[in-house]
């Protein structure tokens, strides 16, 4: 991102840190769940965000594009078992009082786990949720429009929207929507449900596009 664009997420802070945060939860359905799940966690370089895990989730903090790269490696670093993995995860950025972890601020913009290009086709269930803003609706329109560009909309549902594509793909058009949103409110959250090497995957879901 463009620093221009990371001033317009600084600006509409109104006050809140714009520190971005992540909780999420990886569920591969395999009776090897334990070394998928820790061997995802120890092959990700997260030295670049504030980083906390229990024995029901993990939480990151810090810029979005290390919140987004550290996400996105965990569960391509899960998807390479090839059993069906699920990632379950709440983004959030602007939340009042949210500063813990805020010298991960100062950190570059280089992703440290970009050389993680593993391919594997993914779907995700998204919704955005702009916090105090009487045209929330035409955030969210304008994040499905964009995604809809990219190629990786595949239709509304109830309470949420679809993407498919890569595993690349779909994070992209899942960090933009993000992104973008976040510069038209104070506060705004989104949740997402992604999904690859599913047994039920529909076939006309299934999207195989060149990056």
């Amino acid at each position: 991102m463009t620093n221009s664009f990371n001033h317009n997420i600084q600006a509409a802070a109104c006050g809140t840190s714009r520190i971005v945060g992540c909780r999420f939860s990886l569920f591969p359905m395999s009776d090897r769940f334990v070394p998928i799940i820790l061997g995802a966690l120890e092959q990700t370089d997260t030295s670049k965000v504030w980083v906390q895990s229990d024995d029901v989730s993990t939480c990151v903090r810090g810029r979005h594009e290390h919140v987004f790269d550290v996400v996105k490696s965990i569960f391509l670093q899960a998807a390479k078992s090839g059993e069906h993995v699920v990632l379950s995860a709440t983004f959030s950025v602007g939340c009042p009082g949210d500063t813990e972890g805020d010298v991960f601020m100062s950190e570059d913009d280089v992703r440290l786990n970009e050389g993680n290009k593993t391919s594997v086709d993914t779907a995700a269930q998204f919704a955005l949720y702009p916090m105090g803003v009487p045209h929330y609706m035409d955030v969210i329109y304008d994040a499905v429009k964009a995604a809809e560009a990219e190629g990786t909309f595949s239709g509304g549902i109830h309470y949420a929207s679809r993407l498919d594509g890569t595993a690349q793909q779909v994070f992209r058009s899942l960090e933009n929507a993000f992104v973008t949103s976040s510069t038209k409110t104070s506060h705004l959250v989104m949740t997402a449900t992604i999904s690859c090497n599913s047994p039920s995957a529909k076939p006309e879901h299934v999207q195989r596009k060149g990056e």
